[in-house]
C-alpha cells in the first residue's frame, strides 16, 4: 500500500460564483466539500488509479467527524489520529468570470505532546506494510518544525521510498533527512536554496540532501533533477479551471510512477497529465479522468542537455 502523512487535515469548502468582487455580497451557484489537506488529496487521487492507500494524521472535533464520514465513501483506508482540537477549514472561491480562485486557509488545531507520541507508534506500525510514503502539507500549531524530517528517518529506516512534499523551515529540516523525492514550487524552492533559477535551485537543494528534486513551474510544469538525469515535462495546452489540489494530484503521479517502476519522464508524464486534469476538475482531491486521458500521451518530456526523451 502507498502512505500519506497529513498532519494538518483539513475540510475543503470549494464555492462557485458568477464573478468575485471586493467589498460586495456574492450569490453562490455551488458549493462542494471534501475531505482535504495535501496528504488527503494525493490518496484519493491514488486510490481513483487503482492504488491501496492509507491515510494517517490527525483529526478533530466536529469538522473532523465531517472529514471522517466523507472518507467513508472514499477508497483510501482511514488511520486518522483523533485530537482535542477542531480540524480547520479551507474555502476556495472560484470566479466563473475568469476561472481564478482565491483560498483561505485556517491555522489549524494545536496538537498535544501525547497525541504526537500517539502518531508516532501508529506510523511506525504503518510502515511496517508501506511501499511507498509521502509527508504533505504544513505542521498544525504544537508540532515541532523538525516533525519531518524525524518522519523522514523513520521511513528511511524502515526501507521505505518518502516524498516529501512542504515548504519553509520543516522542508529545509527535512531535506537534510534525504528524502528519496522533494517537490517544492519555484517560490519554495528559491526559498530553500536562495536561486530563483529552478535549474540552479533543484541542483543545490540535492546537495543539501535530497536525493530527487522535482520542481512545480506552473504552466510551465515540472522539472525533475535526479541521479539519472534532468528532464522537463509541461502540458501540451494551457488547462483552465480551479488549480487547488493540482499540486498534490502531480504528487500521486509521482507516488504512482514509484511504485509501479516508470522511468522518470514517464513519471513526470503521468504527474503533469493528473495535474492538469484536477485544474479541470470541480474540487480538490478530484481529477477529470477524460482530461487525463486524452493529455497523458501528449504531454512533451524533454531533457534540457539533449532535446526530447525517450518515453
Amino acid at each position: 500500500m502507498i502512505l500519506t502523512v497529513t498532519l494538518n487535515t483539513a475540510l475543503d469548502l470549494t464555492h462557485h460564483v458568477p464573478q468575485l468582487v471586493p467589498h460586495a455580497s456574492h450569490r453562490v451557484t455551488s458549493v462542494t466539500e471534501r475531505p482535504g489537506g495535501k496528504g488527503l488529496n494525493v490518496a484519493r487521487v491514488l486510490a481513483a488509479l487503482g492504488h491501496q492507500t492509507v491515510v494517517t494524521g490527525f483529526v478533530g472535533g466536529a469538522t473532523g467527524a465531517v472529514v471522517r464520514d466523507l472518507l467513508v465513501s472514499e477508497s483510501p483506508t482511514d488511520a486518522l489520529i483523533p485530537i482535542a482540537g477542531n480540524t480547520r477549514r479551507t474555502l476556495a472561491v472560484v470566479d466563473a468570470s475568469t476561472g481564478d480562485t482565491t483560498q483561505f486557509n485556517e491555522p489549524g488545531p494545536a496538537v498535544t505532546p501525547a497525541e504526537w507520541q500517539t502518531f508516532l507508534s501508529s506510523y511506525g506500525e504503518l510502515l511496517g506494510g508501506a511501499r511507498a510514503v509521502a509527508l504533505c502539507g504544513s505542521l498544525p500549531p504544537g508540532i515541532h518544525v523538525g516533525a519531518y524530517a524525524d518522519l523522514v528517518r523513520r521511513a528511511r529506516a524502515a526501507g521505505v521510498p518518502v516524498l516529501l512534499d512542504t515548504s519553509g523551515e520543516p522542508l529545509r529540516r527535512g531535506v537534510a533527512a534525504r528524502p528519496d523525492v522533494i517537490k517544492p514550487n519555484a517560490d519554495e524552492l528559491a526559498r530553500l536554496t536562495g536561486s530563483r533559477d529552478a535549474s540552479t535551485a533543484s541542483a543545490d537543494a540535492r546537495r543539501k540532501g535530497a536525493r530527487a528534486v522535482v520542481a512545480s513551474l506552473g504552466p510551465d510544469g515540472l522539472l525533475a533533477t535526479t541521479d539519472e538525469g534532468r528532464w522537463q515535462a509541461a502540458p501540451p495546452a494551457p488547462v483552465r479551471g480551479n488549480p487547488t489540489g493540482a499540486g498534490d494530484s502531480a504528487v500521486a503521479g509521482l507516488l504512482c510512477g514509484l511504485v509501479t517502476g516508470l522511468s522518470w519522464p514517464d513519471r513526470l508524464a503521468l504527474a503533469v497529465a493528473l495535474s492538469a486534469a484536477t485544474v479541470a476538475a470541480p474540487a480538490a482531491g478530484e481529477f477529470d479522468r477524460a482530461t487525463y486521458e486524452s493529455l497523458l500521451p501528449r504531454v512533451e518530456v524533454t531533457s534540457p542537455a539533449s532535446g526530447s526523451a525517450p518515453r
